[in-house]
């Protein structure tokens, strides 16, 4: 038969391949649904985060399998950029105490508020955005975007936060000590609210982690790679990353791997069964 078909018999025999056994068949269902996951989460998933979602679909898995099957199958993540910091905190205004002592949870949402600011680069200059984030959920609740780094900024997203959550009095807002958040018109804007101020230390990140590392994903997931040739573009990216990709589907660590709305949505629905 092989001298029929002009081949040799060693070749013949290394033709004929085994069927997969049944542990590479589930390789490969795995590694089909973890590039669909990965593609869903915007390529921003590590094997943590991809074994978090797997957990969710039913699977038991370990996270050194996850990573051996991305490693195999080139599932790769987006890589991580160095995070600069922006705040300018040389003044003489009054410097309010720090109340979470790097204590970033919440028992209930709209209780406790953390907030930032950074730059990004667009074609027409840079851009500034400031985000506020609750600790319950980490749900971003509020966001501007301006030309200018000023009091305003910071304003304009307390309001927008304030619009979005009507939140009851004596919520602790936290932030760095810029000179956006001490100034008389942001302060001013607080106690309107029936807010409480609270400032990390002086030269101090950590003291305000939660927004820091929001920015360090966004920089790594959004805007490195990418060039905004305006600065609506960017607010449009912005936009679909914080309100679409971020609030409602991107799985949080902390929550276990649920995005901020459904951990919201869940827990409601659970306190009130």
């Amino acid at each position: 038969m092989v001298k029929a078909m002009g081949i040799s018999r060693s070749g013949y025999y290394r033709s004929r391949k085994k069927p997969d056994g049944p542990r590479k068949q589930e390789e490969r269902r795995l590694a089909e649904e973890l590039k669909v996951i990965h593609k869903l989460k915007r390529q921003v998933y590590g094997s943590p985060k991809l074994r978090g979602e797997l957990k969710k679909n039913g699977y038991r898995i370990s996270r050194q399998r996850v990573k051996k099957i991305m490693d195999k199958y080139g599932i790769i993540r987006k890589m991580k950029r160095k995070f600069v910091k922006t705040t300018d905190s040389k003044h003489k205004e009054r410097w309010s105490p720090n109340l979470l002592v790097r204590d970033f949870s919440s028992p209930v949402p709209d209780a406790v508020w953390v907030s930032d600011i950074t730059y990004i680069r667009t074609g027409e200059g840079f851009r500034y955005l400031c985000v506020i984030i609750d600790l319950y959920s980490r749900m971003v609740v509020g966001w501007s975007l301006g030309n200018r780094i000023t009091a305003g900024l910071a304003i304009a997203a307390l309001d927008d936060a304030y619009r979005r959550r009507r939140p009851p009095k004596y919520l602790i807002f936290h932030s760095d000590g810029g000179k956006q958040y001490v100034s008389k018109d942001f302060r001013e804007r607080l106690k309107k609210y029936g807010m409480v101020q609270s400032m990390s230390g002086k030269g101090d990140p950590w003291d305000n982690a939660v927004a820091e590392s929001f920015f360090a994903q966004l920089k790594k997931e959004l805007i490195h790679g990418c060039f905004f040739g305006t600065g609506e573009q960017l607010r449009a990216a912005l936009f679909d990353h914080i309100e679409v990709f971020y609030n409602r589907q991107r799985g949080q660590k902390e929550l276990g791997y649920w995005s901020p709305v459904e951990y919201e949505e869940m827990t409601a629905l659970a306190k009130a069964a």
